[in-house]
This record gives structure tokens, C-alpha cells and sequence, in this order.
């Protein structure tokens, strides 16, 4: 109980300071929020960018082998009838009795200490009712029912007349209300069925509707791998955990084509290159952990998922996962939509439509990775420091240069000098010159800033060094300016 409320604590002491320091804000705000979203700020935005373009450079740029796409968020609605989203991309929910809030039946048994994985909704339904557990306002709960997470859209001037239900002088609405249904006051919208859409709730089906393209175009060798990074959008019924669990996110997700009978090896070498990427991240090997998925609580698509798992302040939970979807996509492109999806082996007779291993990451959760590992609180010369200990390549901030003292014009025109000459060579550079060169360095440990530059009077009047000081180990030594640029 102790370990969990020191974990919590260290949560709380997270998302406290991303939202003071300018990392992460929660959505509308101003005007009281909307759960499950949350703003980037100046160096949340450069953070998750940095984390991102880590990713294309190992996974894209520095291969032969991948190609990138950017696909549209809005797709045909047959891309995901025919995937298996519309029917069973799926979580259960139950309802407050008394006072109809909804709430993933699985987080709360999980709460309670149990685990659901592969149970059915009349299983989790019994597990609730043999347990006595009650909702968070200590009320019963209803059966466990699917919540489709999909958010459904209507494309083009095709949505029709809106009306309340149960509104008095209109006959359909009114039998619309029925008795006890509880719809009474609620809208309901005619629509044309063709014209609903989707806003996609994963990158990937945008790679698979896109592989005929570019095997067209480009003819790579197999096996070769489409990525893409992009937004996504689940409906949660109940996000939680800071940026973990939301309703618009961020993905990172390759979909690798291979020979049938080559997959294992492809599998195998494709995880090795995920942990280079974590340990890129600065993730502490101790806290990353496999988990083998068994059949009974793997994706219908899967004959093969492993969970990476990550000791997050809120417990161990899943960070990415690498899956082998076998044919399942383009067979379903192939039937469906009535296109060959096969690939013809160069040079031979051999065609066969290519198996895929696919890695898919969460960038909002290697974010908070990123930010769980980075913090760090210790004491220098007996006083408690806030430190962000970012990997120097993903720090939002490089370099932050100050003069000692900002009313002393010669100091603050070198500073300013060789604030110009880091800005242009590195770019996410910092100027600081409010407070004693004390508070300065404490701001700067707190957003991660890797170096920080004074320039003083012996800069101006002796040797032309700088004083560099270095976050992690608070040490200070004398650079030269064009050593410092170099």
C-alpha cells in the first residue's frame, strides 16, 4: 500500500509539473476541459516531436527496407467493415443504475484486483455481481455490455433532421421516448447510411489500403515495411492516467511484409530493433518487460503478440506491441475489395499475398515513459532539486545562455552573441536572464535543459572562456566560444 502511494505520488509530482513547466496542458481548459484530451505546450510539442523523428531516423531513414505514407484520417467506411472494427472493435461497459455513468467493466475488476483477460461479458457480468463491486459512487451496476470505440462521422451534406425525443406534437419522436427507456430529452439525427464514416482508430489500415500503391510504384524487395505516424481516436469510455488511456492520440506503427515462411526470423529481428529504439529513449532496461500474449487474449488477427510492458508510476502496463498478422489484411482487401494483393517474387513464377509482422507504438505512452524516467528529485548542497533527465538528443531545450548579470550591458551583448551563434547551430535554444544565476540553473533542471551557458566578466575582460554547466552532474567548467559552437 506504501509502494502504491509513493507511486502515485510520483505520478501526481509528473503531471504537476508538465502542466507548470509547459509540457502538457488538459484540453479546453479555459473552459472546463473535455476528459480524455490534452494541448501540447512550447516544450511538450518539441519533446513529442524529438520522440517521433527518433523513431523515423532508426525505423525509416536509416534503412533500406522502409518506405513512408501519411494517409487520410478519414477513410471508407468499408476499410474498417471489412478489418472487423465495425463488429467487434469493442470494450464492455456498464452503467451506473443510479446515476447512468458509464464506466470499462474491466478497469474497475481490475481496480478490485481481478484480471479479465478472455472473459466474456456474462463472465465479467457474474464477476461483478459474485464480488459485490459497485461503481465509484458506490451504486450497483448493470450487465456488461460492448461499446463500440469508433467515432462515427457523417461525410458530405448528407446528415438530416435533428429532434428531440419525446418532444411534445412530434409522433415519431414520442414513440422514439417509449416508456422507461430512458431516452426522454436526448436527440436522435436521421442520416444516409453511405454516408457515415469513421475518424480511424489506428494508422494502420491506412498502410494496408496503400501497399498495392507503392509496391506499384517502387517494386521493393521483399520483405520491406510501410510506416506511418499519425493521429488516431478511440471514444474511451472512461480515460484515465494522464495521457495513457485518451480519446485523440498519436501512433507510430510499420507494417513489415514478408515471405509466409520467413516471418519468425523478420518477428525476431524487428523486436530486437523496438529495444534499441527504448533504450534510444532512455528507458531503464529494468523497467521494459516482454509478455508472451497467449491465444485466447490475442487481436482475432494475431498467431503471435508480444506486449512490451513498462513500470509506469501507475503500475506495469503495456507501452507497444509487435504482432504477426499473418495475411488477415490484404486477404481481407483481396476478398473484399476484389483486388490482387499478391507479390511477385522478382525474376520468378512465385506469387503469394505477404504475410505481415507489425510494430505498433503509442506515442503519448513512450512520452510518459520518457517523462517517468526523466524525473528525478535529489539534493544539491542541501537543497531538494527537480530534475529532468532526458536523453541529451530528446531534451526540448539544448542550451539555455544567460549573462550574470542582465544589467550590465557588455555582458548581455556577448551573451547575446553567443546566444545567436548555439540558435542557429542547434536551434531549440533558451535566453534567461530573470533571477540569480541560481534560480536560473533550477528552471533549467526542471524542463531538462542539458547545458547551461553564463557569460561573465572574465568572458568580457580576460580569457574569452564561457562557464558550461552540466545538468545531471551540476559540474561547471571554462569553454571556449568556439569550441561551445563547433
Amino acid at each position: 500500500m506504501a509502494n502504491q502511494q509513493i507511486k502515485n505520488e510520483r505520478m501526481e509530482a509528473i503531471v504537476s509539473l508538465a502542466k507548470r513547466r509547459g509540457f502538457i496542458y488538459p484540453g479546453s481548459d479555459v473552459y472546463g476541459g473535455l476528459s480524455g484530451t490534452w494541448d501540447y505546450g512550447p516544450l511538450g510539442v518539441t519533446l513529442k516531436r524529438n520522440i517521433m523523428q527518433l523513431w523515423w531516423k532508426m525505423f525509416v531513414e536509416s534503412r533500406d527496407d522502409m518506405f513512408g505514407i501519411d494517409a487520410a484520417i478519414l477513410m471508407n467506411q468499408k476499410v474498417w467493415q471489412a478489418s472487423g472494427h465495425v463488429d467487434t472493435f469493442t470494450d464492455p461497459l456498464v452503467e451506473d443504475l443510479v446515476t447512468g455513468q458509464r464506466y470499462r467493466a474491466d478497469h474497475l475488476l481490475k481496480d478490485k484486483g481481478f484480471d479479465v483477460d478472455g472473459l466474456s461479458l456474462a463472465d465479467i457480468t457474474q464477476l461483478i455481481r459474485d464480488n459485490d463491486v459497485k461503481s465509484p459512487d458506490g451504486n450497483e451496476l448493470s450487465k456488461a455490455r460492448t461499446f463500440n470505440m469508433m467515432f462515427r462521422t457523417f461525410v458530405g451534406p448528407m446528415q438530416g433532421d435533428e429532434m428531440t425525443i419525446g418532444e411534445p406534437g412530434d409522433e415519431a419522436s414520442k414513440k422514439l421516448a417509449g416508456k422507461g427507456n430512458n431516452l426522454e430529452g436526448m436527440k436522435a439525427v436521421t442520416y444516409d447510411p453511405a454516408s457515415v464514416s469513421y475518424l480511424r482508430p489506428e494508422t494502420a489500415q491506412g498502410i494496408f489500403t496503400n501497399y498495392k500503391n507503392v509496391v506499384d510504384n517502387f517494386y521493393p524487395d521483399l520483405p520491406f515495411g510501410l510506416a506511418q505516424q499519425g493521429k488516431a481516436f478511440r471514444n474511451e469510455i472512461s480515460p484515465r492516467d494522464f495521457v495513457f488511456r485518451s480519446r485523440e492520440f498519436e501512433q507510430m506503427e510499420i507494417e513489415y511484409f514478408v515471405h509466409p515462411d520467413k516471418w519468425a526470423e523478420a518477428f525476431e529481428a524487428l523486436l530486437a530493433d523496438v529495444h534499441a529504439y527504448l533504450q534510444a529513449l532512455g528507458l531503464p532496461a529494468d523497467h521494459i518487460h516482454e509478455l508472451e500474449v497467449p491465444e485466447n487474449d490475442r487481436a482475432h488477427y494475431s498467431k503471435r503478440t508480444i506486449d512490451i510492458e513498462y513500470d509506469f508510476p501507475i503500475g506495469r502496463e503495456e507501452l507497444m506491441g509487435i504482432a504477426y498478422r499473418t495475411d488477415f489484411d490484404l486477404g481481407n482487401i483481396q476478398r473484399v475489395a476484389g483486388k490482387n494483393m499478391e507479390y511477385n517474387v522478382k525474376g520468378t513464377n512465385e506469387k503469394f499475398v505477404p504475410h505481415v509482422i507489425e510494430p505498433s507504438f503509442g506515442v503519448e505512452r513512450a512520452l510518459m515513459a520518457v517523462l517517468s524516467a526523466a524525473y528525478t528529485e535529489d539534493e544539491v548542497n542541501g537543497d531538494k532539486r527537480i530534475v529532468m533527465k532526458f536523453p541529451e538528443h530528446l531534451a526540448p531545450i539544448k542550451y539555455c545562455v544567460s549573462p550574470l548579470l542582465k544589467n550590465k550591458p557588455e555582458l548581455v551583448a556577448k551573451a547575446r552573441e553567443v546566444y545567436v551563434a548555439l540558435k542557429q547551430k542547434h536551434g531549440n535554444v533558451m535566453w534567461d536572464d530573470n533571477g540569480n544565476i541560481g534560480k536560473r540553473y533550477r528552471r533549467q533542471d526542471e524542463i531538462g535543459t542539458p547545458y547551461c551557458v553564463v557569460i561573465d566578466f572574465d568572458t568580457i575582460e580576460k580569457d574569452g572562456l564561457v562557464s558550461v554547466r552540466d545538468r545531471d552532474t551540476t559540474e561547471q567548467k571554462r569553454v571556449s566560444i568556439d569550441e561551445l559552437v563547433a
